[in-house]
């Protein structure tokens, strides 16, 4: 009998389109690499805060890379990302809080459902335009998952219950303390050592700590679904 799967930690936000990115590669992977892959929703916002960092949005240089960069990456890792037209108010006015604090609740009541949940939240604001704010937004991201919608309404109702909160801060201090200064990162604990990785580009990195094979982003046994 060959050893168990190995964890790897994912905290991302949904706010973020390199998160989408390291996701999508990482579910793409976590069988290939017999990883359990731990889904972890985080607060972006609070990791800036808490590390001194700016949002790249508040950068001009930065804020002009990243539209370039997640142009190429979308087209390279096969991810459909297609920039919202206000970006600013999409990452500086809108933000995540409740879609997170949402998520946050399906991990607890309904984990099953996290993946599927977190990637139509993607998809609405980082693929289609779409908002992410308005409890009709995120239940219809729940729907389109597959989520019934007494279920979905169930938990949009907890989203402002203090263990909802709490858990959401609680795993975002967890990210501080790996030393996160944004998202995605990605956290292995491996021989008695613990490696945190930023970024969506750090994946053929990650398949060297865990001695595994890199095979490119869409690797064969998934390209020949695709």
């Amino acid at each position: 009998m060959g050893p168990g799967p190995r964890t790897v930690e994912l905290f991302y936000d949904v706010l973020s389109p390199y998160s989408w990115l390291a996701f999508e590669v990482l579910c793409r992977y976590k069988n290939i690499w017999n990883v359990s892959l731990h889904l972890q929703p985080s607060l972006v916002g609070g990791i800036i805060r808490d590390s001194g960092n700016q949002p790249p949005a508040l950068v001009p240089r930065k804020a002009m890379y990243v539209r370039s960069d997640t142009r190429l990456m979308s087209q390279h890792l096969q991810v459909p990302l297609h920039f919202p037209k206000d970006y600013f108010s999409v990452i500086l006015k809108k933000g995540s809080l409740t879609a997170m604090r949402f998520l946050t609740a399906v991990k607890m009541e309904h984990p099953e459902m996290l993946e599927k949940v977190s990637r139509e939240l993607w998809m609405r604001v980082w693929s289609r335009d779409e908002d992410i704010t308005e409890p009709p937004s995120i239940l219809a991201a729940a729907e389109k998952a597959g989520m019934s919608m007494g279920q979905a309404q169930e938990l949009l109702e907890r989203v402002s219950t203090p263990q909802v909160k709490n858990k959401l801060k609680e795993t975002t201090d967890t990210a501080c303390k790996y030393g996160a200064f944004g998202l995605p990162i990605t956290v292995t604990h491996l021989d008695d050592e613990t490696h945190m990785l930023f970024g969506s580009d750090r994946m053929e990195l990650l398949a060297y700590l865990l001695g595994e094979k890199w095979m490119g982003p869409v690797p064969p046994a998934v390209n020949a679904r695709l």
